[in-house]
């Protein structure tokens, strides 16, 4: 609640600067003012609610009411770019017209063309951004299967064209529910894959309130086994631990800092998976722990839900590292600045002699909306490096 209350907070400074720029900035009537200040207030409220589903609020209210919240949330992102521009571009041509009409009295404010002109740029400007986040919710709701051939030099003969299905970042809970769970299962299933690796931020909320949205994943099924590993996501609102153990109920082999030996004929790799990078106690990573014991000699599968693991990860001679939580930035031009914080935004990256393959993930985080990064479900095609 305290978090919810400086959200709301922060976003009604940034509604009454919205106010001041496309109300009083353009100088609407008061017909329209009072429409626009309306629309304004109405969206601050349904964004709280949105922001406070799964959470704070029951989802079976607050999903619905709040997704148009989120999506305006990420309308703000590309609104207030525009608006910058707009200002950059008004503020360079005041100071050449200053320059030109040095010695004259500035009536630039009472210019009505100027004030035209700011109208349409603003109206223009408010028109991309509504449009851009539309396309994002349509790209967001429509996850599809992406194939990518990882090539291992120490995997196993028999091991040869397993096919690995990679899920994160579903973000269940304050804008997506158990149909869009379903929706990400039924993608899997017809794909007969032979191992499903899940990474981490599968849900957003309390076990109470989003824990019935998973009940799908209890259909997942493959040969080698389904496996999964927090991410940060699912320590933010509850215990992470009673979060696993719900994916435990559903049939998810749980990899809490530990491994697991997967056999085909008479060849074993390991599997093995860490807690989230920020995880909090008692719940911190350790790679050691889960590594301890094998054979080196045996190639290595680790589901790590942040990239940033891989440093160790190399150090410690893991073949193949699967991760997610970057979302390829998830909404234009965001990627830009995952570098700074992980040392892969997405696909296929080698760091000595490990591979790691960052998804985009497959939901989204906050705003059901992603613009440039299409969610995916990633089919893994292991095979023997020539």
């Amino acid at each position: 609640m305290i978090r919810l209350t400086i959200f709301a907070i922060v976003l009604g400074l940034v509604t009454w600067l919205l106010h001041r720029r496309l109300v009083r900035a353009t100088g609407l009537s008061r017909r329209w003012a009072r429409v626009a200040d309306s629309a304004l207030v109405v969206l601050w409220l349904l964004t709280l609610i949105g922001v406070g589903s799964g959470e704070v609020f029951d989802t079976s209210w607050a999903r619905p009411i709040g997704f148009t919240g989120w999506v305006w949330l990420a309308s703000l992102l590309y609104l207030l770019v525009g608006l910058l521009v707009i200002g950059v571009v008004s503020g360079i041509g005041r100071v050449v017209t200053r320059r030109q009409h040095s010695g004259k009295s500035d009536d630039e404010p009472a210019n009505p063309g100027r004030r035209q002109a700011l109208r349409i740029g603003t109206g223009v400007v408010l028109l991309g951004a509504l449009a851009t986040a539309g396309y994002g919710v349509v790209e967001a709701a429509n996850p599809r299967i992406v194939r990518v051939r990882v090539p291992l030099a120490r995997l196993p003969r028999e091991f040869d064209g397993v096919r690995v299905a990679l899920v994160s970042d579903l973000h269940v809970g304050p804008a997506r529910g158990r149909a869009f769970t379903r929706q990400v299962v039924d993608l899997i299933e017809p794909e007969n894959v032979d191992l499903v690796a899940i990474v981490g931020d599968v849900v957003d909320g309390t076990v109470a309130k989003v824990s019935p949205d998973l009940d799908p994943l209890a259909d997942l099924h493959a040969p080698l086994g389904v496996f999964g590993v927090s991410g940060n996501h699912e320590f933010y609102a509850d215990d992470g631990g009673r979060w696993l153990d719900v994916w435990d109920r559903l049939g998810i082999g749980t990899l809490r800092n530990e491994r697991v030996e997967l056999h085909r004929g008479d060849a074993v790799v390991d599997i093995a998976g860490v807690h989230d990078f920020t995880s909090p106690a008692p719940y911190e990573p350790d790679l050691d722990a889960a590594l301890a014991g094998r054979d080196p000699n045996r190639a290595v599968i680790l589901l790590a839900h942040q990239p940033k693991h891989v440093i160790e990860a190399a150090e410690w001679g893991v073949d193949l590292q699967l991760s997610g939580h970057t979302h390829g930035g998830q909404m234009w031009p965001l990627g830009y600045l995952v570098p700074a914080q992980q040392p892969s935004v997405t696909g296929l990256d080698r760091f000595g002699d490990t591979t790691l393959y960052t998804t985009r993930g497959t939901g989204a985080w906050g705003p059901p909306v992603r613009v440039g990064t299409p969610p995916e479900v990633t089919i893994l095609e292991l095979v023997r490096e020539s």
